[in-house]
This record gives C-alpha cells, structure tokens and sequence, in this order.
C-alpha cells in the first residue's frame, strides 16, 4: 500500500471517529444515556438498517440544527 494510500485511509478513520463521537455526544444527551450505550444504539442501528456506522452517526449529527439537538 502507498503511503498517499494510507495517509487517506487514516484521515478517512479519523473523520470517521469524529463524526461517531459527535453522534454519541448527541444520544447520551438526548437520550440521557452513557457514552456505552449511545455507541451500542449506533451499532444497532447500523446493524439493522445494514448501514455503514459512520453514515448512521452523520444521519444523528445531520439531525441537529441551529446547535439545538431536536
């Protein structure tokens, strides 16, 4: 693998965790929930829609407005 190759693949892991560490922030604050459990409904919710984790955390992140979680 080239290191442009794995310079990508990193930032894209980064970017990732970011994403799902704003969509467990939002959950445990919705939900009053621990930062556990906001991971394992993403990974649920993921599982059950046979959707990518990343892409259901950014759908919750998206679901945020004004810097108001609804």
């Amino acid at each position: 693998m080239s290191a442009e190759l794995s310079n990508r693949h990193l930032r894209d892991a980064l970017e990732s965790r970011d994403v799902i560490g704003q969509a467990k922030g939002i959950l445990m604050a919705r939900h009053g929930v621990s930062a556990d459990q906001a991971f394992e409904d993403l990974r649920q919710a993921s599982q059950g829609n046979g959707r990518k984790l990343r892409d259901v955390a950014a759908e919750v992140v998206g679901s945020v407005s004004l810097g108001r979680v609804s």
